[in-house]
């Protein structure tokens, strides 16, 4: 009589999840504990930021950035950030300070190279390199009134990055998508956002 073959089965126990460490100067604990508390509280994610502007001269001004609102309180930043605006000399302006357009391309910049960051550090991966080129095209035929067919602002932007990190390029590629479809600079520039424009005179 043959023997009976007893067999032991060993079910697969899943793998733990590795702990959040910091990753490319992102404290990717604190990250994921606000993803955490935000999606706990909702109205935690209401924030309202300003920006007060004093005209110096000419097409110079300085705009002020400070003190903001969210995550159910008033915050102020480490210091105030006190920034210029101005045109060139070839557009009438005294180049004090970067143009207001300029600053749009920085905003751009600067929004999407923070989603790379955060969202690289959360994925597991260090980067080494992220670097971009933006430009920007107008035609000034727009804003000086002199062709009604022109629209005043930017007629298309381009931005190029150079990442690299220890991830293969198509993950390297996945990164920025996901942070262009996150970024609130690249959704206020594509969607639109309503402006309301008060004046206060004597």
């Amino acid at each position: 009589m043959p023997t009976p073959t007893t067999s032991t089965v060993t079910a697969a126990t899943p793998s733990a999840r590795p702990v959040p460490v910091p990753r490319n100067g992102v404290d990717v604990p604190t990250l994921f504990a606000t993803l955490g508390a935000v999606k706990a509280q909702p109205e935690l994610a209401k924030f309202r930021f300003r920006a007060s502007n004093r005209w110096q001269s000419g097409t110079h001004s300085r705009t002020t950035i400070g003190a903001f609102r969210g995550a159910g309180g008033e915050h102020q930043h480490k210091a105030a950030h006190v920034m210029g605006g101005d045109h060139p000399a070839v557009l009438c302006g005294a180049d004090e300070a970067p143009t207001p357009v300029e600053y749009l391309l920085h905003a751009l910049a600067t929004c999407l190279t923070a989603g790379i960051a955060n969202i690289a550090s959360a994925r597991g991966i260090n980067l080494t390199e992220v670097e971009s080129t933006v430009e920007g095209d107008i035609d000034l035929m727009g804003l000086l009134g002199l062709d009604s067919g022109v629209r005043n602002g930017y007629q298309q932007l381009r931005i190029r990055f150079t990442l690299r990190g220890d991830a293969p390029a198509d993950k390297l590629r996945a990164i920025v998508e996901q942070s262009r479809a996150r970024s609130a600079v690249f959704d206020c520039l594509t969607s639109g956002v309503p402006i309301d424009i008060a004046v206060d005179t004597p």
